[in-house]
């Protein structure tokens, strides 16, 4: 895609279709509402007449041929209220541009922001169209394989010659940070058979080559020789090996130390021997999509030039039952030393995550988060609508959640309480590995804090919010990437905690 930059009055742009961002309104009171409502002999209030369009949020309208423009198409994307836009509100709108035939069966289009200013609005509008454009046709044959999508070039344009530079900025901003929330999307959607901790491990080393972040990958003796005996243990069952993947991203100063981010990475979950129902098993590729969300984000960072020592460390395998799996009731050490009951074997991603919280000591981090597809039961916590956190410091719970408010990736923390720790303690060793259903999150929360060490930490629980079950303006329907921009946006506003 081409993007170029323009202080072009709306009229002179010379593209095949114009794309206007319009706040609620019930009488033609705007100056370019005006001018595309004469231009089209009153289409405008036609629209507004028959109730067609409003500029309410999730609208769209096309307007054909104005008189006196260069495009041949405009298209009138609703904003909503006045008073309760937001960013977000711009991602929705061209989200939901990006699918209209009248965008994508144009080779070129312009998108006019008239004399907003707001870097985080040109920001959120190419993260919106390309998030809201996507489509895996990797596996499609056929004419079922080709994109047909037409559109080559947009043109941003600006009515404030002030604003060009700040609207290019962001505009380069947005596109790098969407098209890592895509990679997530790609991985996470990709078929376990294509996608083994293997395979997992060298993409990612090929990826971070080619963004100038070190990558490390740690067979099963490395892994064997590091004491990760409950990464291990979720490893047994499978023939496929694990792999522990460590990136290095040295965007500050020698002496700064990292921000160390954790990601789940279970490439396919049967639950072991506590077998899952087979009812949806096929979804259960999606169960590294923590370790994509920071393998993104590294790279992203990379790209951003975002001035942190950032560190990403993905334990990767497979939960398979088999004769040589972990059974419920094996009792299994730690890298920290902790002896572990395991209860049920599909409580997998809290030991895999237990063996990388440990290992991030060897950095030295000022702090860690982790994120995970870690509990079904936080359906019941947020539903589809958001994540639940946990932390031990104030400051990253809040620095985590005006991530969350900037970038509409919601979340919400939860408690973990003394007696969810005392839900985890084991009669045979020192912790058992599930707690049981009620409080499932929470509980899962107190597990791992048992493997911190003295170091501000954050959990996110990313299940249920990794898959969107019926498609959104920008989220289409499967993988949503979620927690990508969020972390992004954690690491670009970072602050000492």
């Amino acid at each position: 895609m081409r993007y170029v930059f323009t202080t072009d009055s709306l009229a002179d742009i010379a593209t095949e279709t114009a794309v206007l961002f319009i706040p609620e309104f019930d009488r033609i009171s705007d100056r370019t509402l005006k001018q595309i409502d004469d231009a089209t002999n009153g289409g405008v209030a036609t629209l507004l007449r028959s109730g067609e369009f409003t500029g309410k949020a999730d609208e769209a309208a096309s307007l054909y041929n104005p008189a006196g423009f260069k495009a041949k198409r405009v298209i009138l994307l609703g904003l909503g209220e006045k008073s309760k836009q937001t960013s977000d509100s711009y991602r929705r709108a061209m989200g939901l541009a990006s699918r209209l035939k009248g965008l994508t069966g144009s080779r070129s289009a312009a998108v006019y922001f008239g004399r907003l200013a707001d870097p985080a609005c040109f920001q959120a509008t190419i993260e919106g169209y390309l998030l809201g454009s996507y489509k895996l046709l990797d596996y499609k044959t056929g004419e079922a394989s080709k994109d047909e999508t037409r559109l080559k070039e947009i043109t941003f344009a600006t009515d404030k010659p002030a604003n060009l530079k700040k609207l290019e900025r962001a505009v380069n901003r947005g596109s790098i940070i969407a098209e890592g929330q895509l990679l997530v999307r790609d991985l996470v959607q990709t078929p376990s058979n294509c996608l083994t901790p293997q395979v997992y491990a060298k993409r990612a080393q090929e990826l971070a080559a080619r963004h100038k972040v070190t990558c490390r990958v740690l067979d099963e003796k490395a892994i064997a020789k590091e004491k990760m005996g409950a990464l291990l243990a979720v490893a047994k069952g499978s023939t496929e090996p694990p792999r522990f993947i460590v990136l290095q991203y040295k965007g500050g100063p020698a002496r700064q130390k990292p921000i160390v981010l954790v990601g789940k990475g279970i490439t396919f979950d049967t639950g072991g021997i506590s077998l899952k129902p087979s009812l949806n098993m096929h979804e259960m590729k999606q169960d590294m999509a923590g370790s994509a969300v920071v393998l993104a984000t590294v790279l992203a960072a990379s790209r951003l030039k975002i001035p942190r020592n950032i560190v990403g460390l993905i334990p990767a395998t497979e939960n398979m039952p088999s004769g040589h799996a972990t059974r419920p009731g094996d009792i299994v050490t730690s890298r920290k030393g902790k002896s572990i009951e395991i209860i049920n074997t599909d409580a997998e991603g809290r030991l895999v995550l237990a063996d990388a919280l440990d290992y991030a000591n060897k950095f030295s981090p000022q702090a860690v988060i982790d994120i995970a597809t870690l509990t079904g039961g936080a359906l019941y916590v947020l539903g589809y609508s958001g994540a639940p956190i946990m932390s031990n410091n104030r400051k990253l719970a809040d620095l985590i959640r005006a991530a969350a408010d900037a970038t509409s990736e919601r979340v919400w923390e939860i408690p973990i309480w003394d007696d969810f720790r005392e839900r985890m303690k084991s009669q045979i060793a020192d912790l058992v590995n599930s707690g049981g259903r009620p409080a499932a999150t929470a509980i899962a929360g107190a597990f791992l804090e048992n493997f911190i060490g003295d170091w501000p930490w954050a959990h996110i629980d990313i299940a249920n919010v990794d898959l969107e079950p019926n498609g959104k303006p920008y989220v289409p329907k499967g993988a949503t990437g979620f927690g990508m921009r969020l972390l992004i946006e954690v690491l670009s506003n970072w602050k000492r905690v």
